[in-house]
């Protein structure tokens, strides 16, 4: 079974900063992307950014130049710098993980979630 644990959400004033950081651990698996959501009550989940195995970054038109998604390989870790914070990203973040997981002599590849962290952006 594979998990993604979150860490590093909380209230921060509007300009400041956080980071955000998901493992993945588990079962045998690969990794083909991993990244970050967020949702608010009442709005359809939406991606924020994500980072493919071989490190390349996609990111939300509203997080750019914002936001910096990064990847411990070792770890299987990825981390979500998140500065110049606006009230509007007031949300819970949850953790994607795109992966390849051995099940005896299979691999199988699935979507996981982790449980969210709440990011509040207000003064």
């Amino acid at each position: 079974q594979v998990q993604l644990v979150e860490s590093g959400g909380g209230l921060v004033q509007p300009g400041g900063s956080l980071r955000l950081s998901c493992e993945a651990s588990g079962s045998s698996f690969s990794i083909y992307s991993m990244g970050w959501y967020r949702q608010t009550p009442g709005k359809q989940r939406e991606l924020v950014a994500t980072i493919t195995s071989d490190g390349s970054t996609n990111y939300a038109d509203f997080v750019k130049g914002r936001f910096t998604i990064s990847r411990d390989t070792v770890k299987n870790t990825v981390h979500l710098q998140m500065n110049s914070l606006k009230p509007e990203d007031t949300a819970v973040y949850y953790c994607n993980a795109d992966l390849g997981v051995r099940r005896g002599l299979t691999i199988t590849r699935d979507v996981y979630w982790g449980q969210g962290t709440q990011v509040t952006v207000s003064s």
